[in-house]
């Protein structure tokens, strides 16, 4: 089968009537040129070029080839550079996961900038703590929070991310502002997936650590239902600033025990593969790591 690089080859030099030419404008040496075009004369059984020492001509042969081959080129060349303005500009469809954590505000003001900054890009957005297929629901990219499962996929670090104890003012005028971690094993707390309204909590304060049994009258499956109950005075809850921001700084939750919280867990934007990267892509995601915004903090 012919070599479609030695018919590009080839018609360069018809082109520009010279070796040398077409060995400048190609970024070869003039002898591979002339190589090329000789193994392409031999698997075609013809004489493409006249070469003479003074000049150098089509053939008849030759001149009915590069007619027929020019065009085709031509397209393959504009497909090619289709592609790789498509690669260049952030345009398309973007399709985006996210868990349920970043169903807020904050994420969606990020969101709507991001948007309005590529007015070319459109976006497919599912919010659920499920961990999705990427490759197979062709997805771009996710954000996940904590430990991630061993896989494929290629996973970008992005920002850390923390739990702050938190409490409703009347829950504090009621039961008491806890002085020490210790205290809070006769506080009610507000439970996440925790099992018979009990589960243990682990929080740090600089190298402190410490692990404790805590119980609650209410347990819940997401962090959003935690920090409603909480905001309505019914225990101490453990909320990222993304849910807890705004309510401390409005008043409605006080900080408990605010050198203490959770450990930090890593947030990160996961995607299957590193080769190739669409721009609107790679533009996202330098954006989504430069954001500064409540659902995480830069990495240290």
């Amino acid at each position: 089968m012919v070599d479609l690089n030695d018919i590009a080859v080839f018609a360069a030099v018809a082109q520009f009537e010279s070796f040398s030419r077409a060995a400048r404008a190609l970024g070869m040496p003039v002898s591979t040129v002339s190589r090329k075009v000789a193994a392409l004369e031999e698997q075609l059984g013809v004489t493409l070029l006249q070469r003479t020492t003074r000049k150098l001509s089509l053939t008849l042969q030759g001149r009915a080839y590069y007619a027929e081959c020019s065009e085709p080129l031509k397209q393959l060349h504009d497909a090619e550079r289709v592609l790789s303005e498509a690669q260049r500009k952030p345009e398309g469809l973007l399709r985006i996961t996210v868990p349920m954590t970043l169903g807020q505000p904050p994420f969606f003001d990020f969101l709507s900038g991001f948007l309005k900054k590529y007015p070319e890009i459109e976006v497919d957005l599912l919010v659920t703590n499920m961990f999705m297929n990427l490759v197979a629901e062709n997805i771009d990219v996710a954000v996940r929070f904590g430990e991630l499962r061993d896989s494929s996929l290629v996973a970008q670090r992005i920002g850390r991310s923390t739990h702050f104890l938190v409490a409703a003012p009347e829950y504090v005028h009621e039961h008491g502002m806890p002085s020490v971690p210790e205290d809070l094993r006769d506080h009610r707390c507000v439970l996440v997936n925790a099992r018979s309204n009990e589960t243990e909590w682990h929080l740090v304060n600089g190298d402190e650590s410490i692990r404790l049994h805590v119980t609650g009258a209410v347990s819940v499956h997401d962090i959003q239902s935690a920090s409603a109950i909480t905001e309505r005075g019914h225990g101490i809850g453990r909320l990222p600033p993304i849910f807890c921001d705004s309510l401390l700084a409005s008043g409605k939750l006080v900080r408990v025990l605010p050198g203490w919280s959770a450990p930090d867990v890593f947030v990160h934007a996961v995607y299957p593969t590193r080769r190739f990267l669409p721009s609107r892509l790679q533009v996202f995601l330098q954006d989504l790591k430069a954001w500064r915004g409540p659902a995480w903090q830069p990495l240290r």
